[in-house]
């Protein structure tokens, strides 16, 4: 295999949980040196599981195992003087520093930015928390959740209309916070030169999920004209078919909007005699009138298996597409073919399956080589090698606990 894209690279993680980890697990996946540092304790993912029969493992964390992969783990407690002395050390050696903690506990430890890039002026920090660094609600506690809610994204998207809001599937805005931080972090280290040195990257979740989700229908429309789209429940609300229906043996996604996408379905469906009416001319008749058309769709889709109108419709260029479960998904074919799969061996959780890199870079291929660390697995590599401490020195540190 060819050297990663990222090889030469070093980055600290020094985060908890899913946005800096999973941000610096992006760097690892092609190439970047990535040294995971961890309170004496662990990282909080090492509580959360999920654990292999429900038992509690800081070693057989699955959320641990994913946002961790490729990296070199040591374990350092801030809080002591001479451990925050070591972290400075380590940053003189790194190219990026990447954390999620509430900005008052980086200032209180003193290790905020204008503290590092004194010691390494041409540090990237990237910065990843709910609220931002500045604002009013950047003294505020919060988590993921909290994130998500601030920008309407529930109000908009989550739950039926007329009733109350849901909540999303947990980490949704640290893990698009994480995608946002590692792309802009990546420029910030390439562009090095055009901003004279490191910066501070600040990336707040609840602003990624406004951009990403509430963007243009919701935040841009009622800046525009005080107008903005509701939550519609299951489907779209102006046109149709654009839903999910019940099939023989699950669900299926049903989407035929343009008139050949249309036109396919009417071919797979055998042409009824219902489907030609005036009231089904285009998408938008077909929204105005999306009660009858899911009722006659869902006698169709009841007859047949999600596999069976899928490979049916997208022959005839409908994209219609099975809703599939976890486990579909993970025996799925055409995940497997593009090694989105793949399995991994950890000395405690023996193999495990993991899901590749997202992105392909055919001369450079990324993604999962080698496990999560155990606790502190590289203490001796990392303190004995880069820092050249002497093996009674890091004997000394590990018996006070600041190693």
């Amino acid at each position: 295999m060819s050297q990663g894209a990222l090889e030469g690279i070093r980055i600290l993680d020094f985060g908890q949980l899913v946005s800096a980890p999973f941000c610096a697990k992006l760097f690892a996946d092609f190439g970047a040196d990535v040294i995971k540092v961890e309170p004496a304790s662990g990282d909080l993912a090492r509580q959360w599981g999920p654990f292999p029969n429900d038992r509690p493992d800081p070693e057989k964390s699955g959320l641990f195992f994913f946002c961790n992969t490729n990296k070199r783990g040591i374990t350092l407690d801030v809080t002591a003087p001479h451990g925050r002395d070591i972290l400075l050390q380590l940053v003189r050696h790194a190219d990026v520093l990447i954390e999620n903690h509430h900005p008052a506990q980086m200032r209180a430890w003193g290790i905020d930015y204008p503290v590092l890039a004194e010691i390494n002026p041409n540090l990237v920090m990237i910065s990843i928390t709910p609220f931002g660094q500045t604002g009013p609600y950047s003294a505020w506690n919060g988590y993921d959740l909290n994130a998500f809610h601030l920008t309407g994204a529930s109000s908009r998207y989550l739950g039926r209309p007329g009733e109350m809001p849901l909540e999303p599937g947990t980490f949704a805005a640290d893990f698009y916070g994480a995608m946002t931080a590692a792309a802009w972090g990546l420029a910030a280290v390439y562009g090095l030169q055009q901003a004279g040195g490191g910066q501070h990257i600040d990336v707040s979740c609840s602003e990624v999920i406004a951009a990403v989700f509430v963007a243009l229908q919701t935040i841009a429309a009622y800046a525009l004209d005080g107008q903005y789209e509701k939550r519609s429940g299951v489907g779209m609300s102006l046109a149709a078919p654009a839903s999910i229906l019940p099939c023989k043996d699950g669900h299926v996604w049903m989407l035929a909007l343009q008139p050949g996408q249309w036109e396919g379905l009417k071919e797979v469906m055998g042409h009824p005699e219902w489907m030609e009416r005036d009231m089904f001319r285009d998408m938008f008749a077909r929204g105005r009138n999306q009660n009858v058309l899911y009722r006659e769709l869902a006698r169709w889709t009841a007859e047949h298996t999600k596999m069976e109108i899928m490979e049916k419709c997208q022959a005839a260029g409908c994209p219609a597409t099975a809703v599939f479960t976890v486990a579909e998904a993970a025996e799925h074919p055409h995940m497997k073919e593009r090694e989105y799969i793949v399995d991994l061996d950890h000395p405690v959780l023996g193999r495990v399956r993991d899901l590749g890199a997202p992105f392909k870079l055919p001369e450079c291929p990324g993604g999962p080589r080698q496990p999560a660390p155990l606790l502190g697995q590289h203490n001796g590599e990392i303190y004995g090698g880069l820092l050249g401490m002497a093996s009674q020195d890091i004997e000394r540190l590990t018996r006070e606990g600041v190693i």
